[in-house]
């Protein structure tokens, strides 16, 4: 696991070990502010039956992403729209590989805004409430895996989709009619508020610091220095929209290409004149750009809840799967595994001590110099201590391991007392006497 999969890992390691399953901890004792549990919660319930690893951390958030599938396979149905051509442009789209094969928070961010927006069409579309209590179910599952932001990027479709379409007053009373807002609210809070109220009594300050801090100041400082747990990003405004291309590649880029075709423009005007549908799939791809234009503290995957929506603009041109898709949808798993074999290997050494872990052998105490990565954290199953010196070796007076930075001052000094047992680009492991 690379730095950001070893964090999120080893706090569901943790939340496993200690049972404390209200306040997920960033080490031993440190309560994790920066983000709801609901991904935790997934990783360390699936350790619990499989055991500790890779795969058992990752699999809940892959069975997320089939989930989000099959939610966008019910909606294509419902809008009359070919399931098959929303899944394969979905699936094949390099921000759902990463999303869905990761332990990070986005694949359920991803499932609450899906299940959130697509019961909200189905409702709309069909005037069944059923599918609007799913709706909510769905914004108290986007509440537990990134928090309010949910709910920002549900109105930033939902509130202009209706004023475009029906105008505003018009628009607030056919949302009254046909969605059951009352009690659809008190099942999303149902769902997500108890944790909220237990998480602020078991470490009072985490509400001020995760919706004051983590859902304002994030985005309007740029290099945010509040954040407890990481270094704030600082990106240029704008940004945001090179990231979905990125995100949605390849079919970011084939949606630009086939909208050049005049035929698909029409056909495109043409779906547009028969219903809603169109300017609701066209809020839905841009909220996340229009709400992160303006901040520079962001990363590329805050584009990934509008990726569905480019699936289902597309699938409003193309009512089939033709060759060129399928040739197409094959671009990224190609480029991952071609990446999986160039790259990975360097990266593994520059972003994870896997390889220094695993060349202990012996049940001596290992130790890292200033501070342990995430990812020794979790392969030592939290069991790597700190010397915050070189010097402080000799004060242990029994065998050890120790993993210091190759550019440690005095580290060359441990070849004449240690042996070296592993090497990386970055880190070297040593067996110390």
């Amino acid at each position: 696991m690379d730095t950001t999969e070893a964090r999120y890992g080893e706090i569901a390691r943790i939340m496993l070990e200690t049972q404390n399953w209200i306040t997920p901890q960033f080490d031993y004792g440190v309560p994790f502010w920066g983000k709801p549990p609901l991904h935790t919660w997934a990783s360390a319930i699936s350790a619990s039956i499989l055991g500790v690893s890779e795969f058992s951390l990752r699999l809940p958030h892959l069975l997320a992403g089939a989930f989000t599938l099959f939610v966008l396979s019910i909606l294509a149905k419902g809008l009359q729209l070919n399931a098959k051509v929303v899944v394969l442009l979905t699936c094949s789209m390099l921000g759902f590989y990463a999303s869905s094969g990761m332990v990070m928070t986005d694949a359920f961010l991803l499932l609450g805004i899906t299940l959130a927006l697509g019961g909200f069409a189905l409702t709309w579309a069909h005037t069944t409430k059923v599918y609007a209590y799913i709706g909510f179910i769905g914004l108290g599952i986007g509440l537990l895996a990134k928090g309010p932001i949910t709910i920002v990027l549900i109105g930033l479709v939902i509130v202009p989709w209706l004023g475009l379409n029906y105008g505003v007053k018009k628009g607030l009373c056919e949302l009254v009619r046909r969605i059951p807002v009352l009690s659809g609210l008190i099942l999303m809070l149902a769902v997500s508020l108890p944790w909220y109220v237990l998480a602020e009594r078991a470490t009072p300050g985490f509400f001020n610091y995760f919706i004051v801090g983590e859902h304002w100041l994030r985005f309007v400082q740029s290099g945010w220095e509040g954040d407890l747990y990481g270094t704030a990003h600082s990106e240029p405004r704008g940004i945001i929209w090179l990231y979905w291309v990125l995100i949605a590649f390849p079919w970011s880029i084939y949606l630009s290409v086939i909208l050049t075709l005049k035929k698909n423009r029409i056909a495109l005007k043409e779906a547009s004149k028969a219903d809603n549908w169109t300017s609701y799939f066209v809020l839905w791809l841009i909220s996340p750009m229009i709400l992160f234009t303006f901040s520079g503290n962001i990363l590329a995957i805050y584009v990934l809840p509008g990726i569905p929506a480019l699936a289902l603009l597309i699938a409003r041109i193309h009512t089939q799967i033709t060759r060129p898709m399928i040739l197409i949808s094959l671009i990224t798993p190609v480029l991952l595994v071609v990446f999986l074999f160039a790259e990975i290997p360097d990266l593994i050494e520059r972003k994870s001590d896997k390889g220094l872990v695993e060349s202990v052998k012996q049940t001596y105490p290992i130790y890292a110099v200033n501070k342990p990565s995430f990812s020794s954290r979790f392969y030592t199953q939290g069991k790597i201590k700190t010397l915050t010196s070189i010097l402080d070796l000799k004060a242990l007076n029994k065998p050890a391991y120790i993993i210091v930075p190759n550019n440690v001052k005095n580290a060359q000094a441990l070849k004449s007392s240690c042996t070296l047992q592993s090497q990386n680009a970055l880190k070297a492991l040593f067996l110390c006497p």
